[in-house]
């Protein structure tokens, strides 16, 4: 990647010092986001998007500024580096904030999400061809009502400069595609089997990645068990061992794990966004989070994750750190300035949406380190129990406490055989009960990647792409169907 905003970048740098900045850095994104969807023989949308722009952020006596522009001349460029001073020094009136860590390395480096096949290369055509194919195949029967399928493709550019002399330059690659099935049954109630993962597979990588979510194969099958799914009977409430498919045990990560662990959320930063934590700082080494088998940990560098760069927005190298052990708590995801203030490990989890917002801590690839056994195995250990996959709808408080997860399609287990499928499946929790009941973690014949591509966090809100890979996983007596009409 040719750097193409040094020369704006010393600009902005040198106006930000003259006005009085301590440190300043500058960071220039060039987005798209390409995005393709079909749904009963039509293309419904093809879209192509791009925005590019610049972020400046300054630090004064610990307290920093921040301010976004679209605009490429030199007096914009002065504006914005005056402006983000100007915010810093106004911050400098906080007098009980948080003193910010002043960075001091000087870093030169080039980062490359890795791919094996170009987007390029694949034309308009050809992606809506192949989207109207697998939709197609869902069609399994009459009273099919609706079938979908989709792509997104995003390719980030990024330029790094501060007062330090870095200078990091990276493209981002991401895609995913999805797909699925809407039947009516006899009493006209409408139900919906899709995936792959929570809503398609996301990762980081090219074209391969759309490739490989496999829609065309998996389209029958979601439109078979969405025939049965329409006619199907609701769970009934009980107590029963529950499994968990990698399609919603991601999105159980992210909700009862990933922002329970965000430092900002844990510290009372942010708060008026889908709440605090459970968690905090102090019980770092002392809290039980989940049984023996829970062993989550951060890696930025994650091959295939959605938020795997080679530096954060901060100028932060990823490296592997624990955040969970043998069910322990042992550190969140951090920034320079929370990971500082509580003497925990950087996690390079400092993002922004784009250029016109402020880089913060963000859930971005965690991992359920994967344990041993398949899906079919576990299930074959199961005395009485339930297989859930695929989501619909969840929520949890505001202290990623309590919560109520409902996937679309529930499987009877009884003496290792599946049997009965259930609609609206539903089952509740309370965070530490809950993975303290985790009893078997599938191996890596059932790992994937997942990726989130519209995680929510802050105020104005900023849209992050996460990841949470994981394996299968089964809980010892949990609540389940709890609301049959959720």
């Amino acid at each position: 990647m040719k750097a193409q905003y040094a020369a704006g970048a010393a600009r902005i740098l040198d106006t930000a010092n003259k006005a009085g900045a301590q440190y300043a850095d500058v960071q220039f994104w060039t987005l798209r986001q390409e995005d393709v969807s079909v749904r009963n023989g039509d293309v419904r949308n093809a879209s192509d998007v791009s925005s590019a722009g610049y972020g400046v952020r300054a630090l004064v006596d610990g307290a920093w500024g921040f301010f976004g522009s679209d605009r490429f001349d030199d007096a914009s460029f002065d504006a914005a580096a005056a402006r983000a001073t100007a915010l810093a020094k106004s911050g400098t009136k906080v007098t009980d904030r948080i003193p910010a860590v002043q960075p001091t390395e000087k870093i030169v480096a080039h980062y490359e999400t890795p791919m094996t096949k170009d987007p390029a290369s694949i034309g308009l055509s050809a992606r809506a061809n192949m989207l109207l194919t697998a939709e197609r195949a869902g069609h399994v029967a009459k009273n099919v009502i609706s079938a979908y399928a989709f792509l997104t493709i995003y390719t980030t550019s990024k330029e790094f400069y501060s007062t330090t002399g870095s200078a990091i330059t990276q493209v981002l690659r991401q895609a995913g595609a999805g797909c699925g099935v809407s039947a009516m049954g006899r009493d006209k109630d409408v139900q919906t089997r899709g995936g792959p993962g929570d809503f398609g597979l996301y990762q980081g990588g090219g074209f391969e990645v759309v490739e490989r979510a496999g829609l065309l194969g998996i389209m029958p099958e979601y439109g078979r068990e969405a025939v049965l799914l329409a006619d199907a009977p609701r769970l009934p409430s009980g107590v029963r061992d529950l499994i968990l498919d990698g399609s919603v045990l991601n999105l159980q990560m992210h909700e009862s794990i990933g922002h329970a662990l965000e430092l900002d959320r844990a510290l009372g930063w942010e708060a008026n966004f889908s709440g605090v934590s459970w968690a905090t700082p102090d019980q770092v080494g002392k809290l039980r989070y989940g049984s023996d088998l829970l062993n989550i940990y951060a890696d930025n560098a994650l091959p295939l994750g959605m938020a795997t760069v080679g530096y954060d927005d901060e100028a932060v190298k990823p490296a592997r750190v624990p955040l969970i052990e043998r069910g322990i708590l042992r550190a969140f995801l951090s920034s320079r300035d929370t990971a500082a203030e509580t003497n925990l490990p950087q996690t390079a989890s400092t993002r922004a949406q784009d250029w016109s917002t402020v880089p913060m801590v963000r859930m971005t690839n965690i991992v359920l380190a994967p344990h041993e056994g398949t899906l079919a195995s576990i299930v074959a250990d199961t005395k009485d129990g339930l297989y859930v996959a695929g989501m619909r709808s969840w929520s949890i408080d505001d202290h990623r406490l309590n919560f109520q997860f409902g996937p679309q399609i529930g499987y009877e287990i009884k003496n290792g055989k599946r049997g009965r499928i259930f609609k609206q499946p539903t089952y509740t929790g309370v965070s530490p009960h809950f993975w303290g009941s985790l009893d078997r973690v599938g191996g890596h014949e059932d790992f994937v990647v997942w990726g989130t591509p519209n995680c929510g966090k802050g105020e104005p809100e900023q849209i992050g792409r996460t990841t949470h890979a994981c394996s299968v996983a089964r809980f010892r007596k949990v609540t389940t169907g709890v609301k049959s009409d959720a």
